[in-house]
C-alpha cells in the first residue's frame, strides 16, 4: 500500500484559521466526521488521541509550543492533561480505516 506524505506549515493554515489560533475564547460552531485523509485530518487525529478538539483547544490548555517533524509537518510530541507525552512517528498515523472518528470543528 503506497501512503502518501503532505507537507502541513503556515502556508496551509487559511487567514481566518490562524487569527483563530490566537483567539483564546474561540468554540467550535458546528462538527463533521472526516472523510477522506488529510494532512490536517492526520494532526486533527493525533490531537484528539491525545485528549483534545484540535490544535486551538491544546493552545488554550497547555499554552506551550507544538513539536512538529520538520520534514512532514506532523505532529511530533504531545502533552496530556495529565502531563503524560505522547510521542508520533514521522509517517501517517490515522490509517484510512480510522478517519471517519476524526471530528473537525468548524469556528
Amino acid at each position: 500500500m503506497m501512503r502518501t506524505i503532505v507537507r502541513v506549515d503556515d502556508s496551509t493554515i487559511s487567514h481566518t484559521r490562524r487569527r483563530l489560533l490566537l483567539d483564546d475564547n474561540a468554540k467550535p460552531k458546528s462538527t463533521s466526521r472526516a472523510k477522506q485523509w488529510t494532512g490536517e485530518i492526520e494532526n486533527l487525529y493525533r490531537f484528539q488521541q491525545a485528549g483534545y478538539r484540535d490544535e486551538l483547544e491544546y493552545r488554550q490548555v497547555k499554552q506551550a509550543q507544538i513539536d512538529r517533524w520538520p520534514d512532514t509537518g506532523f505532529v511530533k510530541k504531545l502533552q496530556r492533561r495529565d502531563n503524560t507525552f505522547y510521542y508520533y512517528n514521522r509517517k501517517r498515523e490515522c490509517e484510512d480505516r480510522e478517519v471517519h472518528k476524526v471530528k473537525v470543528y468548524a469556528y
